[in-house]
């Protein structure tokens, strides 16, 4: 009997939880393209939002230089403005909204609190910063897991599934950089301040 428990336990440890198994276990083919396209997407929206009146506001954010962050740098509450280069339309820049990343059991979780688009989903160290897979949600809709290599029927693509690359650019400032994201724009950046 005490066998059968310990085999139990050893299969619920290999077959974890999708969230403990790490972003690379979990991250759809389609969005670790989008991942690895990071700086494309940057530079085509980039030139889409030229000549913007928003432009300098986002050359400035994305001219900053990335660093790397700590777990407790992440941790707590942010203010933060979504960024959106290229699409319909050149560049749009949002008013502040509250952020905050929080440290769960399955490790750190990232929300977007308030505005009508809220982004919600975890962090996990790579590629020299963080990975962040989540998902899109509007208003008070209930979050939702990011599917990613587990798309549901049939589905390559879950369009609510987000994906982006966070890196520290200053005291009190990062920078969430979401390539060629499946609604309204070619490159949107989230910029998180305190």
């Amino acid at each position: 009997m005490r066998r059968i428990a310990v085999l139990s336990i050893a299969s619920l440890l290999a077959f974890g939880t999708p969230a403990l198994a790490g972003w690379e276990d979990e991250i759809s083919d389609f969005d670790r393209n989008r991942l690895n396209m990071l700086e494309e997407a940057k530079a085509k929206g980039l030139e889409e939002a030229r000549g913007s009146g928003e432009y300098a506001a986002i050359q400035s954010l994305l001219s900053l230089d990335r660093r790397d962050a700590s777990r407790s740098e992440l941790v707590g509450n942010w203010r933060c403005r979504i960024m959106k280069l290229g699409g319909p339309f050149p560049a749009i820049v949002y008013t502040w909204f509250r952020c905050r990343v929080r440290e769960t059991a399955n490790g750190l979780y990232f929300e977007k609190l308030s505005g009508s688009q809220r982004s919600s989903g975890y962090l996990d160290p790579g590629n020299g910063g963080w990975v962040y897979l989540g998902t899109l949600t509007v208003n008070d809709e209930p979050q939702k897991p990011y599917s990613g290599a587990n798309e549901g029927a049939g589905s390559p693509v879950t369009h609510t599934d987000e994906v982006a690359f966070v890196t520290k650019v200053g005291e009190g400032h990062m920078r969430m950089e979401f390539p060629f994201p499946h609604l309204e724009s070619t490159f949107d950046v989230i910029e998180l301040s305190r």
